[in-house]
């Protein structure tokens, strides 16, 4: 009964966005809403099951207190237990990633506003060279898309490629799959953006122990779909190139220097991470420091400071102007802080109505790597019926939080990855990528699936075996 609850939600979804033209949010949001109503498990039973599994070492007199507590506070009818259920779910998710996605739009603003973002992109290509143009779009899209969300970095590049080609005489489809391969790999494993960090949240995981792992994991997956790219470019027709926007003329502009460019983008990261590092050396002189320094909402607060200076230095802004300039990343923030705060309240409702449960009993009785399946095959399945990579990420994490035992044979970092690289197998018409990438780029809906949808299909597959052969030959428990 549970797994047709979990089918008819995500037939819902499908057809409140898809056919509906319903807003995500509120899809999400109402799916949530009719999981709780119609569960087969009753949802108060779910919520004193997970009091115990929050509280597994609480004398028994103490979690009877946890118990009745929760009895005394949600002791209503099921319908409203569900809109409260989902409320609270939005709530917490809300809760941990707001601020975070918040920062991080508007670092991608001032990046872009600034000319930082340029800079990198010339660094990257500088560094690589004209002839390696590919590796440097790659590098460029991934370095970017760590701080700045998947479509704008795509949107920044695209007028690169298509200037690239110009002046290489083509190449113009391996540059779109390299920038956008690379930018989709940072956006499923790279924290600070929102499904990395939810996962890593929802699992347990330390934030910094994420981004170290997520960087290391997401090279070898990168090398593979360049070589994928480079024998996609040469057997796609030349058409192909003649369908792209043309690129508008404009004026070179003064760039930053290259430091202060990406060091909203380092900064991050080098706090966050070194925060985990002191912990597992053991200097606990320092971590009382780091633990304020490498506070995710601290360093990202950081880094917006940082690119809010930059843009205004560049572009002599008063005050006032630069609060107008930065107003659209806000708001186009608060709508994705809603969609994803749905995707965690949805989450979060499935865990409650028994999936948890089916999950396990597939599980039982395999090897360590079969959770480590499941995560992908659940985060595939939950990609391709609804479109969105991060509801995907959010969702996946919520159940198999619920499903995994207390101890594995390697670290949770694994099922992380596992997740993220199953969040983007497919990606087909349901996807806002998938139309940003075909109508930006100039391809058709085919060229697109033979381009975009292959790459992510060859990382998906790739980062999964990767996955599978380092929790066992380097499990890190």
């Amino acid at each position: 009964m549970a797994f047709i609850v979990l089918v008819t939600s995500i037939v819902f979804i499908i057809l409140a966005i898809v056919v509906l033209d319903l807003h995500p949010f509120l899809a999400l949001v109402l799916a949530s809403v009719l999981v709780g109503v119609v569960s087969p498990r009753p949802l108060m039973e779910a919520e004193l099951e997970r009091a115990e599994r929050r509280h597994p070492d609480l004398p028994p007199e103490e979690l009877e207190g946890v118990r009745s507590e929760i009895l005394a506070g949600k002791d209503l009818p099921q319908p409203v237990l569900a809109l409260e259920l989902t409320a609270e779910g939005f709530g917490a998710t809300a809760a941990s990633i707001g601020i975070v996605i918040v920062l991080a739009a508007v670092i991608g603003q001032c990046l872009i506003g600034s000319g930082a973002a340029d800079r990198i992109v010339s660094a990257m290509l500088l560094l690589f060279g004209e002839r390696r143009a590919g590796a440097a779009l790659m590098a460029s899209g991934y370095v970017l898309s760590i701080p700045v969300f998947f479509d704008t970095v795509f949107l920044l590049l695209v007028p690169l490629a298509r200037s690239l080609r110009r002046r290489t005489g083509g190449h113009y489809v391996l540059y779109v799959m390299a920038m956008s391969a690379g930018a989709f790999i940072a956006h499923s494993l790279v924290p600070p953006t929102p499904g990395p960090l939810v996962m890593a949240e929802t699992l347990g995981l330390d934030l910094g122990t994420a981004i170290i792992g997520g960087l290391l994991m997401s090279i070898p997956p990168a090398v593979v779909v360049l070589f994928v790219c480079h024998r996609v470019d040469k057997t796609l027709t030349p058409n192909i190139i003649e369908t792209a926007v043309p690129e508008p003329a404009r004026e070179e502009p003064v760039l930053p220097g290259l430091w202060v460019s990406v060091l909203p983008v380092l900064l991050p990261v080098l706090l966050i991470a070194g925060h985990s590092i002191v912990g597992v050396v053991g200097w606990s002189e320092l971590l009382v420091w780091t633990a304020f320094f490498g506070n995710k909402n601290f360093a990202l607060l950081a880094a917006a400071l940082i690119a809010a200076w930059v843009l205004k230095r560049q572009r002599d802004l008063t005050f006032r102007e630069l609060s107008e300039s930065l107003e659209p990343a806000i708001v186009s923030a608060g709508v994705i802080i809603l969609i994803t705060s749905a995707g965690g309240a949805f989450g979060g409702m499935l865990s409650r109505i028994g999936i948890d449960t089916i999950l396990r009993e597939w599980a039982v009785g395999g090897s360590g790597a079969t959770y480590l399946w499941l995560a992908f095959a659940v985060a595939s399945v939950m990609k391709i019926a609804q479109g969105s990579g991060t509801v995907s990420m959010i969702t996946t994490a919520a159940l198999m939080t619920a499903v995994l035992p207390e101890t594995l044979p390697y670290h949770r970092i694994y099922v992380y990855a596992a997740i993220g690289f199953g969040s983007g197998i497919v990606s087909w018409m349901n996807d806002s990528g998938f139309w940003v990438v075909c109508k930006m780029s100039g391809f058709s809906e085919t060229e697109t699936f033979r381009t975009w949808s292959l790459a992510l299909v060859v990382i998906g597959v790739i980062g999964l075996l990767e996955v599978l052969v380092l929790s066992t030959i380097l499990p890190l428990v």
